[in-house]
């Protein structure tokens, strides 16, 4: 688990030492069935650098050592740190996919794409945040950067500047030296290359009125003092420049509020996103992305992962009517799966994906030793389709029963599993078994109905085309 940590902007490095070293006192010591150890850093996070950020990153205890998972730690913990004064702390899990995000959770960005400006940008992200903190689908939402603070604004006088002969490259170039530093160059120390840096005295950059100690040299090789042409003043601003897709664009991290996906929360930033003035744009990242992506192109697979077993089984029974008989049965079993989950407040994610395509081919498995059965008997056995369907399904009840009961015995263990990957494996075994159960006592009746009706339907469909062609030479 991962602790940010942030001070008020006028906050001293040791005011976030003694924050960073409270927070790990108490993770160690009443959180300590869970927690192993605690390193904490003090000068950056996740929202940027300053004498005001932190960063703990928790070592967990190994599962078979602790009970709780991560994100029960993550509750106890927020709870416990809506109690700090002194600053905001955030406890969060680290992202599924190491790489997408810092966090668990939803990433977002809002643009603006218009140029409205920093202040017009900075107002839309305090309406977004006060929608959010009112829906039910969301919690801990937060911008993930500092907030505006003081900066002396330095204004040039270009007139007075090109008057006396001083460019702005070489303002911009003394301001960089004095202030902050420049590289010169190399030099060789006990066999080692070692860089030579340039930069002002520690008692000539303090305070705004050093600004008026600095001279700029012109293009005639004359010092120019910076007071002749620049003046100052205080302002608040951001402390970085923060861009996405090449615009200003300001980065929002939140979570889905407990029995809520994932999906709800993206549903729920997307309708607050559509309330906000014209000129700014929402743009997911990171898992966000790849979920909104992947989600768009869930129905097409799942339709075309149908039309893969409808063709298979038509070239491997050399019939259509087979295919329509197994594949009826199918939305039996993924009313089981949708069932099972929702009971459980599972999420519509990935796992849940695989075990709804595990549960289509374990159903059109059933209705297969169904129908196979039915249609020798009806073609070969000589009987009816209603009295070949009846007894293909007392033929194969114990067969069906005995294969589905032996695979629900055995997902058990992912269903009720705890420890590493717990999650996943809820998801596959839950979902696998409502959908076998349903697939499983529903389908023994409704398998030889589907096959009776399709047959049926194909049969006449037949009959009429063959009576076509018998008349048409008589014609």
């Amino acid at each position: 688990m991962v602790v940010q940590v942030e001070l008020p902007t006028n906050s001293t490095a040791d005011q976030t030492d003694q924050l960073l070293n409270e927070l790990s006192t108490y993770l160690l010591e009443e959180e300590g069935d869970v927690v192993d150890s605690v390193f904490a850093v003090n000068g950056f996070s996740f929202a940027g650098r300053g004498q005001n950020s932190g960063l703990a990153f928790v070592q967990l205890k190994p599962w078979e050592e602790r009970k709780r998972s991560v994100f029960d730690l993550q509750a106890s913990a927020m709870q416990r740190f809506s109690e700090v004064k002194a600053g905001t702390a955030l406890a969060f899990a680290p992202p599924a996919i190491q790489e997408l995000g810092n966090a668990t959770g939803f990433n977002l960005f809002l643009q603006d794409y218009r140029g409205e400006g920093h202040e017009q940008l900075m107002q839309v992200r305090g309406q977004f945040l006060a929608e959010a903190s009112k829906h039910p689908a969301l919690t801990l939402v937060r911008p993930n950067g500092k907030p505006d603070e003081p900066q002396y604004q330095v204004i040039i006088d270009d007139e007075k500047a090109r008057a006396l002969g001083v460019t702005l490259a070489e303002v911009n170039r003394t301001m960089s030296t004095a202030w902050g530093s420049s590289y010169v160059n190399d030099f060789i120390d006990r066999g080692r290359v070692k860089r030579v840096y340039v930069q002002g005295i520690p008692q000539a950059r303090i305070t705004p009125e050093d600004f008026n100690k600095w001279y700029v040299r012109n293009k005639n090789g004359q010092m120019v003092s910076f007071a002749s042409f620049a003046t100052g003043k205080w302002v608040y601003g951001s402390p970085k420049l923060e861009r996405y897709n090449g615009v200003p664009a300001i980065e929002i991290l939140g979570e889905p509020a407990p029995g809520y996906s994932s999906g709800d929360a993206m549903r729920a930033v997307e309708e607050i996103a559509a309330k906000l003035p014209s000129g700014v744009s929402l743009a997911w990242t990171g898992l966000s992305y790849e979920e909104r992506l992947s989600g768009s192109q869930a129905p097409a697979l799942y339709a075309l992962s149908i039309v893969a077993v409808f063709l298979c089984l038509a070239a491997l029974y050399e019939s259509w009517s087979i295919p329509f008989s197994v594949l009826l049965v199918v939305p039996l079993g993924v009313i089981g799966t949708v069932a099972a989950t929702l009971m459980r407040g599972l999420e519509n994610d990935a796992f849940f994906q695989i075990g709804l395509l595990t549960t289509v081919g374990l159903c059109a498995k059933n209705a297969i030793l169904i129908v196979e059965f039915a249609k020798d008997l009806h073609e070969k056995g000589g009987r009816t389709l209603v009295q070949a369907a009846i007894e293909a399904s007392r033929l194969r009840l114990r067969p069906i029963i005995m294969t589905s009961l032996a695979f629900t015995m055995g997902v058990i263990p992912l269903a009720i599993s705890s420890g590493a990957s717990s999650g996943s494996k809820h998801a596959i075994g839950t979902g696998v078994i409502g959908g076998m159960v349903t697939a499983t006592f529903l389908a023994i009746f409704f398998i030889p109905l589907f096959y009776v009706v399709v047959s049926s339907l194909f049969t006449k469909k037949a009959r009429n085309t063959s009576a076509t062609t018998a008349e048409e030479p008589s014609a």
